[in-house]
């Protein structure tokens, strides 16, 4: 899925701290942010399995959100916000397309590595690829209760990342093809840097 799903749907997963504790929502708003884009972070080194975690940040999770329940402290919160989005992260890369420049082709067999089994899982291909009009759509599903119940920098952030996501869309297949040429211009030192996918027919 599109970053910016990701990182909508980690911000989503601080609506509780703002009904429950409000005190605290700046700092969960925060912490599902960077959750939901830090596992991306390794797209030019492993992309999918470096800081991708399935199953041991949802394990982690689980302590880190009785932890904020029993002691809300703005460190708690963060940490169960954080850990949170980067397994539903993580766990929702299994639900879409393989890795690979062109995943609308499915041709990969590879979705996210498990640390934990020792191998990668499969694509289910729910989320055909990235930047498809369904990923929009769970864009979309996670950005509108941002917009309606969170007021100020979130909403305004909520809804412009909804709206980078629709011209992604837009433009995710042309995208793809500049992409794999830019590899192939790519200056000799730079070029055993770039992702095997990138080199892709």
């Amino acid at each position: 899925m599109m970053a910016t799903t990701h990182a909508l749907w980690g911000m989503l997963l601080a609506l509780p701290v703002l009904v429950l504790a409000p005190e605290h929502a700046p700092t969960a708003v925060a912490a599902g942010l960077v959750g939901g884009l830090v596992p991306d972070f390794d797209l030019y080194a492993g992309h999918r399995k470096t800081f991708h975690y399935p199953v041991y940040a949802s394990t982690a999770t689980v302590p880190a959100v009785a932890a904020a329940l029993v002691s809300p402290t703005t460190t708690t919160v963060a940490l169960a916000v954080g850990l949170a989005a980067a397994a539903l992260h993580a766990v929702t890369d299994a639900a879409g397309g393989g890795l690979e420049l062109r995943p609308w082709q499915g041709r990969s067999e590879r979705a996210v590595y498990s640390h934990y089994h020792g191998h990668w899982i499969r694509p289910r291909r729910w989320v055909r690829y990235d930047g498809a009009p369904e990923d929009l759509a769970l864009a979309g599903v996670a950005a509108v209760p941002l917009i309606i119940v969170a007021d100020g920098p979130v909403t305004t952030f909520a809804a412009a990342m909804l709206a980078v996501s629709a011209v992604y869309v837009l433009l995710r297949k042309p995208l793809a093809t500049l992409a794999a040429s830019l590899a192939g211009r790519a200056p000799r030192p730079i070029a055993p840097y770039l992702p095997e996918r990138y080199r892709e027919t």
